[in-house]
């Protein structure tokens, strides 16, 4: 993989003022892929000015010539997919489905909001004042923050960073330090397809150097964060004292409900994706199946453990591999300490995963209770907690006992019942016959609770990413 080791400022890619160095490491490896310099404040600096100029320019391009830019990075994307399935690889450990559903997804997000700059609608309206004409303009926010995450990259910068740049704003994108190579890539195709320079800036740093300078910095409208909810509250406190609006996606803590009408085999089939899609570190993972009913309890849980023990693990270059490894040894720390202390509470290991430097095999858990540790939080990690619920009124209450609310999922061959009680449970989005993990260009994206505030996609994203003003006409 080319070394992207410059910052990507005002169209011009140059070497960070930050202190010191940083690595971008192979998690599976260990290798030390390249090193680079970190922004500075000042870097930040010259960023969102850059933004700030080339928003102003790219303004006054008609819908047309915008989408004409548009149609050539959606072109340049899918000329860079083995670009971009090198980088999931080397960078974020990704095996081969995560890598064909990223890379494969990403272009979808540009040709969707294609259609973006010739949606920017106002209204006229009536006024009670004699000979006053009101109308509602709709213009771009200005310049939007995008923070992405390491574990999907690509397509949770770009689900922010297109739509920002399709209703007419000026982004700054600051990667996770884990994968830093994904937003210098969309960096470089956003080049290749003759965007005004500076209208995508790409810094990576530290976050305790320049994170919350970002979140507060005076020329941002608009954060939009995709990460962990202990950092998605300290952005929304530095982001409520600036009063600047914000758009976050954080954590999850997502249940299967499997009805006593269930098709056990098609459960297990999705559950096993649900749970152990790259290595569950999803937001939307599944981290509890509740399973309601002695005997299908007793049956959900013997065919999951076969299903859990036909997973490949290994090295993610491995086509055969459905299971490569954590982004790195604190994660897999915190996987193994929770998995201890459910252990040690109680639970019964059906699946009994090993640990071989960041590479954790798939473990399955039964017997668990809904307070213990691995049901309690996010794991982040190749785990599952079955749990035995006596009653669907159970099922639900536990799947609600929790501070997250992002996705759920529910099998039942009676598909209206489904829908009913999927309106009892507190999350932003419910599956019907099918797994926790999902997302679509148009469909609204988003969550209650602690996993996020705001919605992505679709006219949702557009609306965020835009702002209204009133101009009364005597």
């Amino acid at each position: 993989m080319k070394a992207y080791d410059k910052q990507f400022i005002g169209g011009l890619w140059r070497e960070g003022r930050g202190e010191g160095l940083l690595d971008n490491i192979n998690p599976f490896s260990g290798e030390v892929l390249y090193s680079y310099r970190p922004a500075s404040r000042e870097d930040v600096d010259e960023a969102y000015a850059a933004a700030k100029a080339a928003q102003k320019l790219w303004a006054d391009y008609s819908p047309s010539a915008k989408a004409a830019v548009l149609e050539r990075l959606l072109s340049i994307i899918r000329e860079y997919r083995p670009i971009m399935d090198e980088c999931l690889l080397l960078e974020a450990g990704c095996a081969k489905p995560k890598r064909d559903y990223e890379a494969g997804t990403s272009p979808d997000f540009v040709s969707y909001c294609m259609t973006f700059p010739k949606m920017m609608e106002g209204r006229i309206q009536s006024s009670d004042f004699p000979g006053q004409t009101n109308f509602v303009f709709r213009k771009p926010k200005g310049v939007v923050t995008v923070i992405a995450p390491w574990n999907v990259p690509f397509i949770l910068a770009l689900r922010s960073v297109i739509p920002a740049v399709a209703a007419g704003n000026a982004v700054v994108l600051k990667p996770s330090t884990e994968t830093p190579a994904s937003a210098f890539i969309i960096g470089e195709m956003f080049e290749k397809a003759g965007f005004p320079k500076g209208l995508l800036n790409v810094i990576a740093g530290r976050g305790s150097d320049i994170g919350d300078y970002i979140v507060a910095h005076p020329l941002s409208d608009i954060v939009s964060f995709t990460g962990s909810t202990q950092v998605g509250r300290r952005i929304g406190r530095i982001a409520g004292e600036n009063i600047r609006d914000m758009s976050l996606e954080l954590g999850g803590n997502n249940s299967m409900l499997v009805l006593p009408d269930a098709d056990i085999d098609a459960a297990v089939e999705a559950a096993i994706f649900g749970a152990y899609f790259h290595q569950g570190q999803i937001c939307m993972s599944l981290n509890r199946i509740f399973v309601v009913g002695e005997e299908n309890y007793s049956l959900f849980c013997e065919k999951m453990a076969a299903a859990v023990r036909s997973l490949k693990a290994g090295d993610p270059a491995d086509e055969n591999v459905f299971i490569g490894p954590i982004i790195n040894t604190q994660q897999v720390e915190h996987i193994n300490s929770l998995i201890s202390a459910t252990v040690e509470t109680g639970a019964r290991v059906l699946v009994e995963g090993k640990t071989e430097g960041n590479l954790v095999y798939p473990w399955l858990l039964c017997d668990v209770e809904n307070s213990m540790p691995a049901a309690r939080e996010e794991v982040f990690g190749p785990v599952c907690s079955i749990i035995k619920a006596e009653s669907e009124e159970e099922a639900i209450a536990m799947a609600n006992d929790t501070i997250y609310g992002l996705s759920n999922s529910i099998f039942t061959r009676d598909r209206y019942r489904g829908m009913l009680l999927a309106q009892k449970l507190e999350s932003g989005m419910v599956h019907i016959n099918d797994q926790s993990i999902g997302d679509e260009p148009h469909v609204m994206f988003g969550a209650e609770k602690q996993s996020g505030v705001g919605r992505f996609n679709g006219t949702w994203v557009l609306n965020k990413f835009t702002t209204e003003q009133w101009i009364p006409v005597r």
